[in-house]
């Protein structure tokens, strides 16, 4: 009997880096029947994740991006692929570039082509040509997209437009809830240990690229003067990016570096959150923000800006939102106020995170639904990993 092929799915994406967008991308797809259904993915450059998705059955086409190539070349490299394969659907993540992918798909006669936001800003829409090309693009979106997707409201309006609220679907950006629940094996000590410091020390944490949106400099200000108040605290940063070496310059400059700790990218997330006193996301702009949901579901009280999206509040009492334009007090404040908290229960924090549907099994099946690929009852079962 011959061996049935596998629907494929191909992915747009920048990179395949251990990013919010990437890991939630991974998610799914570790989650996913690889026999029935598989994912390729086009990307500009080689990142964390690859062999792993080699590992799984996925291929990998790397190309050069659109401002390397320009739009002529850049369809003609898509289309080159999209027309070799028998691709049931695009879901294109590159945000106010995602129509080009379903423009070239379009061409290839690929039915469902997807665009989904994953960000609510755009750092250089204050100039006149980019607000113009954001305007431009969005049209490529109008025009060849099929559906629409957004991880928040936020991201929604801003890539799509608000009158296209009823045609957006909210796609929740869920996480394996068992890779963070703590864990009785796991010991803060040894991180503690790996980091060189003391048993009493106070860790704040921070995960996400060092990039304009994730706003380090600011950061920075907060524990210079946490600091001076407690010296038991130490940052933790994880993460990589262009800004990285002018943010370790600022920490030495300010005499931080003792106080910092630079991991780069790591991949034992979940340890490290389960290590962490409290969770710092002072982002000046976010689409959605994963790592809100990662740091609750392993019981970390959270202290983020207003500009994060309210749906990464789990309802557990651990998350306290603050105005950039708040003064430094205000926030050094909260952080200490935070580790004033009890820790939750195991069973609080799933049933929380399932009931506001922020689990693998429903985003797999609402991600499935997309494509038009049905979820069979058998597989129902497989789905589900929880405790």
């Amino acid at each position: 009997m011959e061996k049935k092929e596998p629907k494929r799915i191909l992915h747009v994406v920048s990179a395949m880096g251990r990013g919010g967008t990437e890991s939630l991308i991974m998610n799914i797809y570790r989650n996913i029947d690889h026999a029935n259904i598989q994912f390729d993915f086009i990307t500009h450059r080689q990142a964390d994740y690859d062999e792993e998705i080699r590992s799984l059955g996925g291929e990998l086409f790397y190309i050069p991006s659109l401002g390397e190539i320009g739009p002529i070349k850049y369809i003609r490299k898509l289309r080159d692929i999209m027309s070799h394969h028998p691709y049931i659907a695009i879901h294109a993540h590159t945000d106010y570039q995602s129509g080009i992918p379903a423009f070239a798909a379009k061409i290839c006669g690929i039915k469902k082509r997807i665009c989904h936001s994953h960000s609510n800003n755009w750092p250089k829409q204050g100039v006149l040509k980019e607000k113009l090309m954001l305007k431009i693009l969005q049209l490529f979106i109008k025009f060849f997209a099929t559906n629409l997707c957004s991880c928040s409201e936020e991201a929604a309006a801003f890539l799509f437009g608000p009158r296209n609220h009823n045609k957006v679907k909210i796609l929740k950006n869920g996480i394996n809830l068992c890779e963070y629940i703590n864990k009785d094996g796991w010991n803060r000590k040894s991180v503690l240990k790996e980091l060189n410091l003391a048993d009493d020390a106070v860790l704040l944490g921070h995960v996400g690229r060092f990039s304009e949106s994730k706003n380090h400099l600011f950061l920075l200000k907060v524990l210079k003067t946490l600091v001076e108040e407690d010296d038991r605290f130490v940052a933790v940063l994880v993460g990589d990016g262009p800004l990285r070496a002018s943010i370790e310059e600022e920490a030495q400059r300010q005499g931080m570096v003792e106080r910092i700790r630079f991991l780069g990218v790591r991949a034992d997330i979940p340890r490290l959150m389960n290590a962490f006193d409290a969770f710092f996301f002072p982002s000046s702009f976010e689409g959605f923000g994963i790592v809100m949901i990662e740091a609750q579901s392993a019981g970390t009280p959270c202290i983020a800006s207003a500009s994060v999206p309210k749906e990464t509040d789990m309802g557990l009492g651990l998350v306290k939102y603050i105005s950039l334009h708040e003064s430094i007090e205000i926030w050094t404040k909260e952080i200490q106020s935070s580790l004033l908290m009890p820790r939750l229960s195991n069973i609080e924090i799933i049933e929380n995170i399932k009931k506001l549907g922020f689990h693998i099994q429903d985003n797999i099946q609402d991600w499935l639904a997309l494509y038009g690929i049905e979820v069979q009852q058998d597989e129902e079962k497989n789905l589900n990993h929880f405790v």
